[in-house]
């Protein structure tokens, strides 16, 4: 090897590690201090690659500096009043997260790992959410709450025919049914569950008739009763159980557990809660939480050092 071969191949390798070395310092690059804490380039882009993936669009950057500013500052503000999870409790709330989506936690981390995201950027987005949550309803608890008056108010004004069903509700009495298929068995096997589980509702006429009928077999289960109104229930099952008549058995649907079924023992009209009610509460109380969460960020902001570097 020559010489003027080995100093090629330094001056090369030194330009490659300075290459590597600027990278690295741009990324750590203070961008904003918040009240004494940095956010620096690698934070933007991790926040950009999240909110990319998760709308599907990619966000100016200084949109993305203000969401970070303003997660800086509910954190803050949030601890000050006592509001601080910890570690286990974003990492449950990131689990809760997965689960919903029918992956594991670890599964989550490998799709977000592969888009170039730490699993440490969704958890801070997390924990940003929970504590402003909690702190604004915590705080504002008594303004924030509606009124039924006012909720039965605005169901008069939204309603018309076609509403008329929604405005009505039902209190259910159920018992839940379930004919256990091992997991990992041949999809034969549950089909032949599913087909035992269809006979077995043009037998049953009543609701003692299943609970002695599915106590007395094997691989099955009646749970214990459970009282929901309409406004608890989706809308399809709402509808499945209006359909079903009182003692017999909703149709059979193939779950994790195996074949599972209700048993409906009772139906009776109530007044205690709808749909179109619950409806309408929530969205005045998300109307009034936004309001009350934005103008309390503004005063936080206000009083907050921050400063563009």
């Amino acid at each position: 090897m020559t010489t003027s071969f080995l100093s090629r191949l330094i001056v090369a390798a030194a330009a490659l590690l300075l290459t590597g070395a600027e990278a690295q310092l741009h990324a750590q690059t203070v961008v904003v201090m918040v009240n004494g804490e940095p956010i620096t380039n690698y934070d933007i882009e991790q926040r950009s690659k999240l909110t990319a993936l998760t709308t599907h669009k990619t966000p100016p950057r200084q949109e993305v500096i203000e969401d970070l500013i303003n997660e800086k500052l509910k954190i803050k503000e949030a601890k000050r009043f006592g509001v601080d999870p910890t570690a286990s409790d974003i990492d449950g709330a990131y689990a809760q997260m997965s689960s919903r989506m029918r992956i594991t936690p670890d599964q989550l981390t490998k799709t977000l790992e592969n888009q170039g995201i730490r699993a440490e950027t969704l958890k801070a987005r997390i924990k940003g959410e929970m504590v402003w949550g909690s702190l604004v309803r915590g705080r504002f608890k008594e303004s924030l709450q509606v009124g039924e008056k006012d909720v039965a108010a605005a169901v008069q004004v939204n309603a018309d025919d076609k509403d008329k069903p929604q405005t009505e509700s039902f209190e259910y009495l159920m018992r839940p049914i379930v004919l256990i298929v091992p997991r990992g068995a041949a999809p034969a096997a549950m089909e032949v569950r599913r087909k035992e589980a269809e006979a077995l509702r043009t037998r049953v006429q009543s609701c003692d008739e299943a609970n002695a009928l599915f106590k007395s077999m094997q691989n099955a289960a009646i749970r214990e009763p459970v009282t929901k109104t309409s406004a608890d229930l989706p809308a399809p099952l709402r509808d499945l159980l209006d359909k079903t008549p009182i003692g017999h058995l909703t149709a059979p649907e193939v779950t994790k557990q195996g074949v599972e079924m209700v048993a409906l023992c009772g139906r009776k009209p109530t007044t205690i809660d709808t749909p179109k009610k619950r409806e309408i509460r929530e969205k005045m109380f998300t109307e009034k939480f936004e309001k009350k969460s934005k103008a309390y960020l503004e005063e936080v902001r206000k009083a907050a050092m921050i400063e563009y570097r």
